[in-house]
């Protein structure tokens, strides 16, 4: 595991609540930037009066607070559990108020393709895992890893995108565009 890696886990980790953001927004962003994971420029205001960058730290913080939290199928909760696209559309819900899809595939079809090369923090990568395309979703946080809810008997972890397993099932990868997600667009993927 990279260093910034475990130096953001050490930073965010919290017992199964997502931590306080005001209090690490600063800390990871600027984390993110001396990484090359953002770019200064994304300081422009966003919806709410955040930035882009402050967002996206907010992001990665909230899902890294999650860590351990067990695997349920269908769930959508630190309470009960979070199967993986649970646990994406729990993590936008809270930090960008926004409601994404509830299956995998359906968030795939709501957001913005992108090439694996363009990938940033807060992005959403898929994988193959059921021998069909979508089948699973993670949330990227840089360097080739990805946070997400795994299977049953695991928990939320962060992942190499670049082992075999996960390398060999590399569906896609996605941007959650806000502008882009209105309440139609949600509506006409979940027919």
């Amino acid at each position: 595991m990279s260093r910034w890696l475990c130096v953001l886990l050490f930073t965010c980790v919290s017992a199964h609540a997502a931590p306080d953001a005001s209090s690490t927004d600063d800390d990871i962003q600027r984390l993110l930037v001396s990484r090359g994971l953002i770019s200064q420029i994304n300081t422009q205001l966003h919806e709410a009066g955040h930035s882009v960058a402050a967002r996206t730290s907010e992001l990665v913080g909230t899902a890294m607070g999650f860590l351990g939290v067990p695997y349920r199928r269908g769930g959508n909760s630190a309470a009960t559990g979070f199967d993986c696209s649970g646990f994406v559309r729990a993590i936008y819900s809270q930090t960008v108020g926004l409601v994404l899809p509830r299956r995998a595939d359906e968030q795939a079809k709501a957001t913005q393709k992108i090439d694996k090369n363009e990938l940033k923090p807060g992005d959403l990568v898929f994988f193959n895992t059921m021998r069909r395309t979508f089948s699973h979703v993670g949330i990227y946080v840089g360097e080739g890893n990805f946070i997400h809810s795994p299977r049953s008997g695991a928990s939320v972890r962060v992942e190499s995108m670049q082992t075999p397993y996960w390398s060999r099932r590399f569906d896609g990868a996605r941007r959650v565009e806000t502008a882009e997600l209105t309440a139609d667009t949600l509506a006409a993927v979940s027919r």
